[in-house]
This record gives structure tokens, C-alpha cells and sequence, in this order.
């Protein structure tokens, strides 16, 4: 099983977005999927239209009071599980500073899933915290969306130092362009002239377009929705380039 988690130290740079595409390409090769919507946002658990709650709430997981598979739900789409958010996930760093491995439970649990999913997405509430610590211990890969933008590679920058810092084994950080718009000038710039300093950076850019914001009111990703979309097909070619190592579960 591989973990990967969309995360970012800022917030509304496209973090969600990417989670709920990927993983719906993922289920869509043939992957038993699932998806973490660790924001008590509950953006990604509202687009999959799955009801914001977890019966017993962060605490109850973290302390393994209620076993992880039971809060899973299924969505719409085969091969596609949700772990939904819950309001409660605000207090999760509380939850989880309260025992043992403060910094590795969330791995904890879902070594318990590795042989019910070939690929678990978390979407990660953006932040520096106690719960993202446990997303560096947790997860392979950390696919990590950059604005081409000042402040958005000011905050880029910390999380390469945050992740730098962390105890080994490291996940591979992997960072691509999103909300791009090459009509304007500074994102040209900030692309073309980006230092790579080892970072891998994906050669597709998920652009700036209605479509993708319009998720919201059709409650489904656009790879779904709108699968011959200009978005959809960088979602493709994103997921192409990411997607873990191993042949898709065949049908």
C-alpha cells in the first residue's frame, strides 16, 4: 500500500482539488483507493457528497476506540472509499499529542488498512502541526501544490526546510504548479526561473480555470464530471507523472 498526501503550508493553492482528481484517477486504473479528508474543512468529503462526521470524532480514531475501516464510506465511484472529515478534526493535534508515537500514530492506523487499498490519499489540512508531522512519517509521497507566486514559494521554501528537518525515512516531496495563468507575467517568471535545489517539480501545471472551482456545486471531481475538460486532462497527465510505482489492480 502507498500513502500519498496532498499538503501544503497554505492554504487555497489547489491542495483538495488535486486529492479528490487523483484519487478518482486512482480508483479509475483499477486501484482500491482511498481518501482521508483530514481538514475539518470537509472540503473533499463535501464534493463526494459522503455526510461531514465521524461517530466518535478524531479522538475516537486516533485512540483506536473506534477501528479506522468503520468510519469509511463509500462513494459513488468503484474502487473509491472516503474517510470523511469531522469538525472535531480541529482539536486532532490535542488527540493526538495524548499517548504514545505522537508523531507516527496516524501511520499506526493505517498500517491496519494495508491490505484492504493499493493507495491511500490524505488531503491534509495546510499548516505546520502535530497532525502534519504524522503525514511526514505516514506517507510515501508528499504532492505538494505551489502558486507561481511570491508568497506562495515563500511558503514552499518552509515546507522543503520542515520536511528536510523531520526524522528519516523522508517521503519523496514532490511539488507541480497549480491555479496557473501564463497570461500573466510574474507566473511565467516564477516557472521558468523556479531553482529546482533537487526538488522534483512535475512538468504538468493544473491552470487556473472555472471548471475546477465549480466542483463545489457539482459535487463530483471534473475528471468525473467533465472528463474530456482541459482540466481533467492535466489532472491526467498529473497523475501520469506521480501516480506510484506498480501495475493497476486488474479488474
Amino acid at each position: 500500500m502507498k500513502v500519498v498526501a496532498t499538503y501544503t503550508i497554505k492554504g487555497g493553492v489547489g491542495k483538495t482539488s488535486a486529492a479528490v482528481n487523483l484519487a478518482h484517477l486512482c480508483a479509475r486504473d483499477g486501484n482500491r483507493t482511498l481518501l482521508w479528508d483530514l481538514d475539518p474543512q470537509g472540503a473533499a468529503t463535501y464534493i463526494y457528497q459522503v455526510r461531514s462526521r465521524v461517530k466518535g470524532g478524531g479522538r475516537g480514531l486516533v485512540t483506536g476506540r473506534r477501528p479506522l475501516e468503520d468510519a469509511v464510506k463509500a462513494t459513488e465511484f468503484a474502487d473509491l472509499d472516503l474517510l470523511p472529515a469531522d469538525f472535531s478534526y480541529r482539536n486532532l493535534d490535542l488527540d493526538l499529542d495524548d499517548g504514545k508515537q505522537r508523531t507516527r500514530r496516524l501511520g499506526r492506523l493505517l498500517d491496519g488498512l494495508k491490505h484492504d487499498y493499493d493507495v491511500v490519499f490524505l488531503d491534509c489540512p495546510p499548516g505546520i502541526s502535530l497532525t502534519s508531522e504524522n503525514v511526514l512519517h505516514a506517507a510515501d509521497t508528499l504532492l505538494v501544490p505551489v502558486i507561481p507566486a511570491t508568497l506562495s514559494l515563500r511558503t514552499f521554501d518552509q515546507l522543503r526546510q520542515f520536511v528536510a528537518g523531520s526524522d528519516k525515512p523522508r517521503p519523496e516531496l514532490v511539488a507541480f504548479f497549480s491555479m496557473v495563468d501564463r497570461r500573466k507575467r510574474l507566473h511565467r517568471e516564477v516557472i521558468e526561473n523556479l531553482p529546482r535545489d533537487g526538488t522534483r517539480i512535475a512538468a504538468t501545471e493544473i491552470p487556473a480555470l472555472s471548471i475546477i472551482e465549480q466542483m463545489a456545486e457539482e459535487r463530483a471531481p471534473v475528471t468525473a464530471s467533465a472528463p474530456s475538460s482541459r482540466a481533467a486532462l492535466c489532472y491526467e497527465r498529473l497523475w501520469a507523472e506521480v501516480r506510484p510505482a506498480g501495475r493497476a489492480r486488474t479488474a
